[in-house]
């Protein structure tokens, strides 16, 4: 039993005592081309982030090994993202004052923090607080980001330098910068280059990732012709392990540091589970939401404590893998160790390595965050959504990366109350000849029947809309006229009800009953007659108030059957 808790607990174990042979070659070869592509995203990223270039490097060693042993998805690829580098930069920036040392080890505070906030979310099992990133929302904030990250690598894409304050400051800074005369042309010729290489290969779709075509020609293009003094580089990596890098840390820090470990915590966690279930379903496996949250936040405090930063499941480095047909994290671990072995051994190619060419790398991957199609569909499809999308992209440009992620929560629950607030909801009515009763509103032809009224209401009932259905009716009730004995509540929609609605419903019962109305419930759910049972109004409503369907309620009001039904077929139609 404790060795089936160990294997459950550590996917890796499980992996490492089930592996076939014949997965061995692909996943070394699998190892040594995302090792390619590691190398630069890791430093580009890291460079957006406001950190020396090898802490990316750190940020995908650390977790790539720590989610081999934790992670449930055999194939997820974890290190250093596109949507959390801006992130991390609001975060840490304005507290490390221009130290690079106290930059490293808030970003590594951070790390730590994401980790335990998602550590305990999966122990906890509270995956569905991604949730509260509903799509519009999720194309609001990542078009926001991309475009914040592509702003921010275009001077380094020029070659030269600004002070970073602000997206709309930092626009006029790049274009002073252009037009009096700071472009430096060798470093645009590097960067434009490089973007047509990975930009043509992506298109043509080679085997060859373009992001390695590019850096691999751009480095040596450099150093064969010794141009490393004519345009910025990256510069020399300090040779040496990830090692813990937290000092001069402070508690206050952590107090500093609590809502952007949130926000970058519910990011990464939904961005991650998303990645995670689409490449289970492709392979036929299952993953388990809160294991795989659990497995994040491990990585995450591994990282952390050695130097890196947060970081979450990449979309681009993932494929790259399956495609070069990794099998299992032994890809992963492959990748790390080479890392490692470049870390050690090589460190000095990167001095070859144009800044450049390093911007155009994070200038691709900013882009595909940016989902233009996505939000005109959103126009087409609900304005609303639309609108909230809007909100949120302006709301990370114009508030701040953090304050906008904030802004864009706070806009997803506002949404969801809204939509429970003022829900759909119509009087039914019969067609003759067709079975069920349906939307009058929808269907001139239908007609109320003698003596009743059947009204439906399709959202929960709770303290934000109990009034309004209180409200509708009775005036449904008032447009129904005279000689009115019967409401029946079409109430399967009804899901849940709190003590507020419940208190609504009562006043509307006593309000239907002085007026010598009966009010019916059809199709009530289980759950809810619970409700209903356990707030102690068995009493007031007794089983011969309520009725398996609408049509059951019909019957027995007026103690006939239909009888314009003979030989029609069933029809579901609302």
């Amino acid at each position: 039993m404790t060795a089936n808790w160990l294997r459950k607990s550590v996917p890796g174990i499980d992996t490492a005592l089930r592996y076939r042979r014949a997965w061995l070659l692909p996943d070394l070869r699998a190892g040594v081309v995302l090792t390619a592509l590691l190398i630069p995203v890791g430093i580009g990223y890291a460079e957006v982030a406001g950190l020396p270039p090898e802490t990316g490097l750190y940020a995908t060693i650390i977790p790539l090994l720590a989610y081999a042993l934790f992670g449930p998805s055999r194939i997820l690829v974890l290190g250093p993202d596109s949507a959390l580098a801006p992130i991390i930069a609001a975060a840490i920036l304005p507290l490390a004052l221009g130290d690079n040392v106290r930059a490293v080890a808030l970003a590594g505070l951070l790390g730590i923090m994401v980790g335990l906030i998602l550590a305990l979310g999966g122990v906890l099992r509270l995956g569905f607080v991604t949730d509260l990133l509903s799509k519009p929302i999720r194309v609001g904030y990542l078009n926001a980001l991309g475009l914040l990250v592509i702003v921010s690598q275009l001077p380094t894409f020029f070659g030269f330098s600004i002070s970073s304050e602000s997206p709309f400051k930092d626009a006029a800074a790049i274009v002073s910068g252009i037009a009096g005369g700071q472009v430096n042309t060798t470093a645009l010729l590097f960067g434009l280059g490089s973007l047509a290489v990975i930009l043509v290969l992506s298109w043509a779709k080679t085997r060859i990732p373009g992001v390695l075509a590019a850096v691999v020609l751009a480095t040596a293009f450099t150093a064969a012709f010794g141009l490393q003094e004519a345009l910025p580089v990256v510069g020399a990596l300090p040779q040496g392990l990830p090692a813990p890098a937290l000092g001069g840390l402070r508690w206050a820090d952590v107090g500093a540091l609590v809502v952007p470990a949130l926000g970058i915590a519910l990011i990464a966690f939904a961005d991650t589970a998303v990645l995670s279930r689409t490449f289970a379903a492709r392979r036929g496996e299952n993953v388990d939401g809160s294991q795989e949250m659990a497995a994040i936040g491990v990585s995450n405090i591994a990282g952390g404590l050695l130097g890196g930063f947060p970081i979450s499941a990449s979309s681009s480095r993932t494929p790259v893998a399956e495609s070069a047909g990794a099998r299992t994290q032994l890809t992963g671990i492959v990748g790390a160790l080479l890392l490692v072995v470049f870390i050690l051994l090589a460190p000095g190619l990167t001095d070859y390595l144009p800044s450049a060419s390093i911007a155009a790398v994070v200038m691709v991957a900013a882009a595909g965050l940016i989902d233009v199609t996505g939000f005109f569909a959103l126009v087409r499809m609900n304005k609303i959504d639309a609108a909230l999308s809007l909100a949120a992209f302006l709301g990370v440009l114009v508030v701040g990366v953090i304050e906008g992620i904030g802004v864009a929560i706070i806009l997803s629950l506002g949404a969801f109350v809204a939509y429970a607030w003022r829900p759909y909801r119509a009087e039914l009515g019969r067609i003759r000849g067709r079975r069920g009763y349906h939307d009058l509103s929808r269907h001139p032809e239908g007609e109320r029947l003698p003596g009743i009224v059947i009204v439906r209401f399709d959202a929960p009932l709770f303290f934000a809309n109990g009034g309004i259905f209180d409200n509708y009716v009775r005036a449904t009730v008032a447009a129904a006229g005279r000689d009115l004995h019967t409401v029946i509540l079409a109430a399967e929609p009804i899901t849940d009800i709190d003590t507020t609605a419940i208190d609504e419903l009562l006043e509307l019962d006593d309000f239907l009953a002085s007026r010598g109305i009966t009010l019916i419930f059809a199709e009530m759910k289980g759950p809810v007659k619970d409700h209903l049972r356990d707030y102690g109004l068995s009493g007031r409503f007794p089983p011969e108030r309520f009725a398996a369907t609408v049509g059951e309620a019909v019957d027995e009001t007026t103690g006939t059957l239909r009888g314009d039904l003979e030989g029609t077929e069933w029809d579901s139609e609302p």
